[in-house]
C-alpha cells in the first residue's frame, strides 16, 4: 500500500482540484481538497498562453504563486486526514498548461516543482508531457492509461469523456490496446464567451445555452476548422480554439443573439464528441463522462440524444466522482514514474512506443 496525492489545474483556471489516492492492487480515493483560482492568478496565467511581453520573468513569478497555492491545499488536505508528509510517496504535480504545441516539438507546463517539493517536505513527480513529445507523440491526452486502469471491464466497449476546458475522449474495447484523442472544446468557448457576455466564469448546468437556439449558420463555420476533419493522434488547446477564433467566425456572419452564440457553442462541444466517438468506436455501450462538463445538464442531455445505443452517465455510476478522475489520474502517474511503469499510450498520442514519463524531485 502506497498514498499518493495529484494536483491538477485545467484549462478552465478555475481552481486546483487535489486528491489522496491509495495505490494497491486497486486505486481508491481517500480524500480531496479543492482551492479556487485567485482572479489575479487566473488573468495572469490566461495572459500567458498567448505571446505578450516580459513573458519568461512573468511566468517565473506565475509559476511560485501556482505552487504556494498548490502547497497550501495540499498541506491543508494532510492537516484533515492527519498525516505527516512522510506518509506520501509522491506528489504527481500536472502543473499548469501555457503552451501546448506538439507538431513544432513542444509542450510547457509551469509548477516549479523543485519549490512544492521544498514547501511540502514530499517528492514530487511532474513533466509528465515532454517524454513523449520527445518521442514523437501528441504528448496528450495522457489519462487513457488511468481510465483503462480504473474501468476497464472484461466484456463490452466503453467511452471515458473528460469534458474540461477541451474534450478528449478514451476507448477501452475488449482486447484491444486502449485508445484516446482530443476531441476539441469542451468548456473552454462556452466559459469565454459568458464571461464577456455576462461576467460569469462558467455557464452553470447549462442554462444560459439551454435559453438560446442553435445558429445553423454559426455551427457550420466553427465546425469547419480544419481540426475537426484530422484523425486522431491528436490534441489541441487554447494555441487553436479561444475568444479571437471565436469572434473572427462572428464578425463574418450576422450577429446573433448574445444566448444563441452560447447555444451553438454547446451543439459544438456535442457534436464534435459525438462524431470522434462515432467515427472512432460505433458500437460504444456506455459512455462515461468526468470533469466540469459532467455537471452541465444541458450538455448530458444533448451527449444523451445524439448517442440513443449507449448509456451516457457520469462516472459517479461507477463509484469515482467526476470532478476528481484528473487529480487521481495524475497520483496515479507519480506512481507508475516512480515504479518504472511506462503510462504513455502510442496507440493515444502516436509516440514511437511505450515511456515512462514524469521528472522525479526527491524530497
Amino acid at each position: 500500500m502506497a498514498l499518493y496525492i495529484g494536483v491538477m489545474s485545467g484549462t478552465s483556471l478555475d481552481g486546483l482540484d487535489i486528491a489522496l489516492i491509495e495505490q494497491t492492487t486497486a486505486i481508491n480515493l481517500i480524500a480531496t481538497h479543492y482551492i479556487p483560482m485567485p482572479e489575479s492568478l487566473r488573468a495572469e496565467l490566461l495572459g500567458l498562453c498567448a505571446s505578450g511581453p516580459d513573458e519568461i520573468a512573468r511566468s517565473a513569478i506565475a509559476q511560485q504563486n501556482w505552487v504556494k497555492l498548490a502547497a497550501q491545499g495540499i498541506n491543508a488536505l494532510l492537516e484533515q486526514q492527519q498525516l505527516k508528509p512522510q506518509a506520501i510517496r509522491a506528489i504527481g504535480s500536472h502543473g499548469q498548461t501555457i503552451r501546448h504545441e506538439p507538431a513544432r516539438g513542444f509542450t510547457v507546463q509551469i509548477g516549479n516543482p523543485a519549490l512544492l517539493t521544498e514547501l511540502t517536505g514530499i517528492t514530487v513527480v511532474s513533466d509528465f508531457r515532454s517524454r513523449d513529445v520527445a518521442a514523437g507523440g501528441q504528448g496528450a491526452p495522457l489519462v487513457p492509461a488511468f481510465h483503462e486502469a480504473l474501468f476497464e471491464e472484461s466484456s463490452g466497449n466503453r467511452a471515458v469523456l473528460n469534458v474540461g476546458g477541451f474534450s478528449n475522449l478514451s476507448l477501452i474495447e475488449t482486447n484491444k490496446p486502449v485508445a484516446g484523442f482530443d476531441c476539441g472544446p469542451g468548456n473552454v468557448l462556452m466559459d469565454a464567451w459568458i464571461h464577456r457576455q455576462r461576467g460569469e466564469n462558467y455557464d452553470r448546468n447549462g442554462r444560459w445555452a439551454a435559453s438560446g437556439a442553435v445558429e445553423p449558420k454559426l455551427l457550420a463555420a466553427l465546425l469547419s476548422d480544419p481540426f475537426f476533419v484530422t484523425k486522431g493522434p491528436k490534441s489541441t488547446g487554447r494555441e487553436v480554439f479561444n475568444l479571437p477564433w471565436l469572434e473572427q467566425h462572428l464578425s463574418r456572419l450576422p450577429s446573433f443573439a448574445a444566448e444563441n452564440v452560447q447555444a451553438t457553442l454547446l451543439e459544438l462541444t456535442a457534436l464534435t464528441i459525438v462524431d470522434s466517438l462515432q467515427s472512432a468506436q460505433s458500437n460504444t455501450q456506455e459512455l462515461l463522462v468526468c470533469g466540469g462538463g459532467a455537471h452541465n445538464a444541458a450538455l448530458m442531455a444533448r451527449l444523451a440524444s445524439l448517442l440513443p445505443n449507449a448509456k451516457v452517465a457520469s462516472t459517479a455510476t461507477h463509484g469515482v466522482d467526476p470532478d476528481w478522475v484528473e487529480a487521481m489520474a495524475f497520483a496515479w502517474l507519480a506512481h507508475c514514474c516512480l515504479e518504472g511503469i511506462a503510462a504513455n499510450r502510442p496507440s493515444v498520442t502516436g509516440a514511437r512506443g511505450l515511456r515512462v514519463l514524469g521528472a522525479i524531485y526527491p524530497n
